[in-house]
């Protein structure tokens, strides 16, 4: 394989989110990064993704809760913790991992002229530098102490972390390799997008002007959003039509 080529990955398990999420995230892609690269779904279900995305199974890491998807594993994004598997089939190099629900609004080829370890978003609600590991970099392959740490610990660094994300950030914060998108590139929805309060009754969402990447943490995802629906009455907001000028 090229060794010019940059890799893109992302996850699907489980009914969550349907082969339509991983083709829209492949299309956005393609249109927002022109530098060569590789597509990879690693998934447990290869119906209806395109045939120009390359697929292969989440890696099995010999660790019984990740390779038979026990329910917790499923939850709260443990699963990630195994594209840090070495090998990761044969996929080499700076690799970006992205969300499925994410929407993509400009070129993302700045987020490959990093060196880090790794690089996240840093989280908009927590303090002690845990990240939102919705979009994050790292190379094919290294830091492999992050899962092996984990299926050698997993039942105390469950207690201690509420999802892979805090588990991944407090790691790699201890060994002095993260580092951080800048704040503009990655943006959530609900807190960046959305009025604030009552106003998203009434007054329009919108694309902040530096917004590389919108994050869909929680919920609506982009399709609700674009209807405007919301699981509670009181989090309404007017529909973000705009959303289908990148979500196709």
């Amino acid at each position: 394989m090229n060794e010019q080529l940059v890799n893109i990955i992302c996850m699907k398990w489980g009914d969550k989110y349907g082969s339509e999420y991983v083709n829209t995230l492949f299309n956005m892609v393609k249109r927002n990064l022109t530098i060569p690269f590789r597509f990879i779904c690693l998934t447990d279900n290869i119906n209806g993704i395109l045939s120009e995305v390359e697929i292969k199974p989440i890696p099995k890491i010999n660790f019984i809760e990740f390779d038979e998807m026990y329910d917790w594993s499923k939850g709260n994004g443990w699963l990630k913790l195994c594209c840090f598997a070495n090998p990761l089939h044969d996929i080499q190099g700076r690799t970006l991992f992205l969300d499925l629900d994410i929407v993509i609004t400009k070129n993302i080829n700045s987020f490959f002229t990093y060196s880090d370890p790794f690089v996240v978003i840093r989280d908009w609600s927590m303090t002690d530098g845990t990240g939102n590991t919705s979009v994050f970099l790292f190379s094919a392959n290294e830091l492999n102490d992050i899962l092996s740490n984990f299926i050698s610990n997993s039942s105390a660094e469950r207690l201690k972390n509420r999802n892979e994300q805090e588990y991944i950030c407090r790691f790699l914060i201890d060994q002095s390799k993260i580092q951080y998108w800048p704040d503009a590139w990655c943006v959530s929805f609900k807190k960046h997008c959305l009025p604030k309060g009552i106003k998203r009754w009434f007054v329009n969402s919108r694309v902040p002007d530096d917004a590389k990447i919108i994050i869909f943490h929680g919920e609506p995802n982009p399709p609700y959003a674009i209807l405007g629906k919301s699981t509670k009455w009181y989090k309404k907001f007017k529909p973000a039509l705009w959303i289908k000028d990148y979500w196709f």
